[in-house]
């Protein structure tokens, strides 16, 4: 799949097939995540792979949104090292995730964002869960595997957004 095809039927995925993703495929998307952009290439993304039950059960009780856990047989927290990244970290994680997002796109898998920071219960839970110490901050879980549902295309252009030279 190209790029803007997947780009362009990205979709959160809630419901997956329960087949495992091979390590090739986890790797790509891995891979994918530390190819991002940050601010000063400071990389301050780390990647907690979840593939145990225990763990994946662990934080769903956790995080009241992630649900599709129970389903999909990878979970990846993504992880910021603020020390790395202080003011940007954000950003920095946001931009990884979104090239992880895209690159299961293109594979062929599903997967779906679910916000951790600046939630302070789910970041204390997550820290607890996985034991991670300051200045590793939780900030997002991503739930991957393949997907038991196609959520297909939406048309999400809309005039009223662009601006051109003004607001």
């Amino acid at each position: 799949m190209d790029a803007l095809e997947a780009i362009f039927t990205r979709r959160s995925i809630r419901k997956y097939t329960g087949d495992p993703v091979s390590e090739e495929d986890l790797r790509t998307v891995l891979e994918a995540g530390m190819n991002a952009p940050s601010a000063n290439n400071r990389q301050p993304w780390h990647f907690v792979i979840v593939d145990g039950r225990d763990k994946l059960d662990a934080m769903m009780t956790v995080h009241p949104y992630a649900r599709m856990l129970a389903e999909a047989p990878i979970g990846i927290l993504v992880v910021a090292d603020t020390s790395r990244s202080p003011r940007f970290f954000q950003q920095d994680c946001a931009a990884a995730i979104e090239n992880i997002l895209l690159a299961a796109r293109a594979l062929g898998l599903g997967t779906c964002w679910t916000g951790v920071y600046p939630d302070e219960g789910r970041v204390a839970g997550l820290r607890d869960v996985f034991g991670i110490p300051d200045p590793f901050v939780p900030v997002a879980l991503l739930a991957l595997g393949h997907p038991a549902e196609d959520r297909g295309r939406v048309e999400r252009w809309a005039d009223a957004i662009v601006h051109r030279n003004a607001w």
